[in-house]
Formats: C-alpha cells, structure tokens, sequence
C-alpha cells in the first residue's frame, strides 16, 4: 500500500520570490460512498448488509449523541473523535459571551495503531513538469506522522523514510496547526 502525491511544476505570481515551483498534492481517488464500505464491512465480517448498515447507523448515532454532550468517543480500531471550539480570550468576565466562539471543530484524534500504520507507508511522488512531463519519481519507505494534538505544532517520528528516487530537490511548505487541539486568539 502507498500513498501517491504528484508534485507538478506551478507558477506561483504572488510572495516574496514569484516563480516556478513543484507543489505536491495526494493523488485523490473517488470518495467511498456508505454503501460500499457497508457491504465490504459485511463481507469482511461474515455478518449480513442489513445487519452491519443497523450497526453502522446506530454507532453514527451514539457518537452525535455523546460528542455533542462533550465526551471524546471512542472509534474502535481508528482512534477518538469529539468536538471543540475555537474562541478569542478576555481578561474581564463581564465580556464572556457567545461572541468569543469563533468556530465549532470536530477533532479526530488517531490511535497508536493507525499512526503506524501509517508511518509504515510508504510515499511515492511522481515529478511533473509544467509541460506535462513526468522528469523523476521518488518512493519512501515511510516517515514522520504529524501529530496535530502537539501543542508545539511538530510531529511523532514513528518511523524513518529515504528517498530512492535521487534529491528531492525542495522544501515542504505548509501551514501549522493554528492552535492545537482547543485554539484561542488574545486580545480585547
């Protein structure tokens, strides 16, 4: 199993220094519909479609019943979920109020298992120039996981990675967890 990303030559206009660089993107592959993810649980588990989709609703149902009653659900096999809020701090009580509430999060925090899972993974990248062209692929033998629950922002290294295709010949830039887990602005 790997995860494919191309990384295409792009024109970036705006910034500081405008040009030409390789910006990756996983290869997507069509959502898996309910449907199908039923039928394939059914299978995997000797049990009936019918029987598995009951199941399937009434865990969904449990997990918004108790999510929205402030509990971190459990997921088995996958990790937990629950839901947070993004909000600006005050000093003064007197101007605690909805308003504060910025926005309504749903954070799904992996288990152990799925973190190596996948740092096991390996990573191939497929270099694509602006003319179309593909000019060099790279396979990983895995790497860090991020761990967004990490107040500095970094990542677990649950597992090593190498480039076998030659020099990766770039950086990776991206945004940060913009406040963790429960996040928070300052100011009055």
């Amino acid at each position: 199993m790997a995860i494919k990303v191309n990384a295409r030559e792009t024109e970036l206009k705006i910034g500081k220094n405008p040009g030409y660089y390789y910006v990756m993107t996983p290869e997507l592959y069509l959502a898996l519909n309910q449907k199908k993810v039923i039928r394939e649980a059914a299978l995997r588990s000797g049990v009936s479609q019918g029987v598995m989709q009951a199941c399937w609703d009434a865990a969904g149902e449990v997990i918004k019943a108790w999510a929205t009653e402030g509990h971190s659900v459990a997921l088995p096999g996958l990790g937990t979920i629950r839901f947070a809020v993004r909000s600006q701090a005050v000093a003064n009580v007197e101007k605690v109020g909805v308003d504060l509430i910025k926005s309504k999060r749903i954070v799904f925090t992996p288990s152990v298992d799925i973190k190596k899972e996948l740092a096991a993974t390996s990573i191939n990248i497929t270099c694509i120039d602006r003319n179309g062209e593909i000019v060099k692929r790279i396979t990983t033998d895995g790497g860090d996981v991020e761990d967004v629950e990490d107040d500095n922002g970094g990542s677990t290294n649950t597992g090593g990675g190498s480039n076998t295709g030659g020099n990766s010949g770039g950086g990776n830039s991206g945004g940060d967890n913009n406040g963790g887990s429960g996040g928070f602005d300052t100011g009055d």
